[in-house]
């Protein structure tokens, strides 16, 4: 990409040159010079295209009411990028869990059980479920945030033999990624 200084010709220019190519400035004052697009008359849309168009109108809907909300506020601050650009980012990128540490817990009560999450923005919360391999449930709770990866749960319940653990992971817009274990504590 040419980067190009200082040019009276296309300082500060936007719009349509010759029906050809289109300039226009973003947020840090650059001026950006493209080819105008070409679409057919008659052109149809595959079936992920129409996916991914809906994808696109639910993350624009969530980004005109979340722009406000001071994460993307302060996210956006002193970069080219907008409130509304973050929560729209935001909208596509579902937080992941990375890693559950089992290490301190073997089934008895008031052990610790940790799970690292990661979100482009924010996790804005971690819950785990602990139940028996026919589904029955032990416990289920919030996870306390300890920094900005690592969230820890305590277990109220001792539990023996072969149990499913759940965590889920969930960000702003709501998004919530899902990882389950099957385990048998020692």
């Amino acid at each position: 990409m040419a980067k190009v200084r200082h040019n009276i010709f296309v300082q500060g220019a936007s719009g349509c040159l010759g029906g050809q190519l289109v300039l226009k400035r973003d947020r840090a004052g650059r001026t950006i010079l493209s080819r105008k697009p070409v679409f057919a008359d008659d052109r149809r849309f595959s079936p992920a295209q129409r996916a991914q168009q809906l994808a696109f109108r639910q993350a624009v809907t969530y980004a005109a009411g979340a722009c406000d909300h001071p994460v993307y506020a302060a996210l956006a601050a002193g970069s080219p990028l907008t409130p509304y650009n973050l929560a729209v980012s935001d909208w596509f990128h579902p937080p992941n869990i990375l890693e559950i540490d089992l290490g301190g817990w073997c089934g008895q009560p008031d052990r610790l059980i940790r799970v690292k999450a990661l979100d482009d923005v924010l996790v804005t919360g971690v819950t785990l479920s602990i139940s028996d391999l026919s589904g029955l449930l032990l416990e289920h709770g919030p996870a306390l945030r300890v920094d900005d990866l690592w969230w820890h749960y305590t277990t109220r319940a001792a539990a023996t033999g072969p149990l499913r653990l759940l965590a889920a992971a969930q960000d702003l817009p709501g998004h919530v990624t899902q990882q389950a274990r099957v385990i048998t504590p020692s």
